[in-house]
């Protein structure tokens, strides 16, 4: 019953919309949420999108490359949006474009989660039910991670705010494009193994050197919170996997 699809795809809306939410409001203590962001991130890009990647393709060596492409790409976007503008004016806007870039990857891994979504309840409504409860799972999570890498590129709420509304709509739009048609599962594990290269950059390179570059001299029990809050991030990407894969 695919149509049941995109209403309960709202679902996903309203859970990256609340995860957005206590970005913002814990803004003030940006490094501290980009700790548990940044373990996130990395975590769905290991244990969740390069698995699915290498399910749906079936030979890691494509998929190693792709996500290698995609690690390389953000690279490239980031030096050339960023390295020629190190203590000048145009740093700032740089960043935020990078923030961008970022946003973009998340959101197109927002869409292919609705799109999935709408797949599996074009098999059947026991499947879809459980990859939307992985998705929606997932959409805390992403709305987290939109704002943080934002705000941690360029400081602006107003951009953050923006952002996480594209974010938090593209899994109901990708559940209307998969409740209408068949997507290749060849296809999309392609796209999926080249969001992985982008997720693992904006984390590990990204993200947790953000959230950890100032511990020493500071204040011990914040900084082993911080480390405490990357591998919570990593703990419960791992176990919503591990309701995803019972489907």
């Amino acid at each position: 019953m695919p149509e049941l699809a995109i209403p309960l795809a709202g679902l996903a809306v309203l859970s990256i919309f609340a995860g957005g939410a206590i970005a913002l409001r814990l803004a003030h203590t940006l490094p501290t949420v980009i700790a548990l962001s940044g373990g996130i991130v990395v975590a769905v890009a290991l244990l969740d999108v390069l698995p699915e990647a290498i399910e749906a393709v079936g030979d890691g060596g494509d998929v190693g490359t792709l996500m290698a492409l995609g690690f390389i790409a953000f690279f490239l976007m980031e030096r050339v949006l960023v390295l020629h503008h190190r203590d000048d004016p145009e740093e700032a806007r740089s960043h935020g474009k990078v923030g961008a870039f970022g946003a973009l990857g998340l959101s197109l891994h927002s869409f292919t989660d609705g799109l999935g979504i709408g797949l599996a309840f074009s098999v059947s409504v026991e499947t879809g039910l459980l990859v939307l409860l992985a998705v929606v799972s997932h959409g805390f999570a992403d709305g987290l991670n939109t704002v943080s890498f934002v705000l941690s590129q360029s400081g602006d709420r107003t951009r953050a705010m923006r952002w996480l509304r594209i974010d938090a709509f593209a899994p109901l739009a990708g559940a209307i494009v998969g409740s209408m048609i068949t997507v290749s599962e060849h296809t999309l594990g392609y796209f999926l193994a080249f969001y992985a290269g982008f997720f693992l950059y904006m984390g590990a390179t990204d993200l947790l050197p953000t959230a950890h570059a100032h511990e020493h001299g500071s204040d011990d029990g914040r900084s082993w919170l911080r480390v405490l809050l990357t591998l919570a991030g990593f703990a419960g990407i791992y176990a919503i996997t591990l309701i995803g894969h019972h489907h």
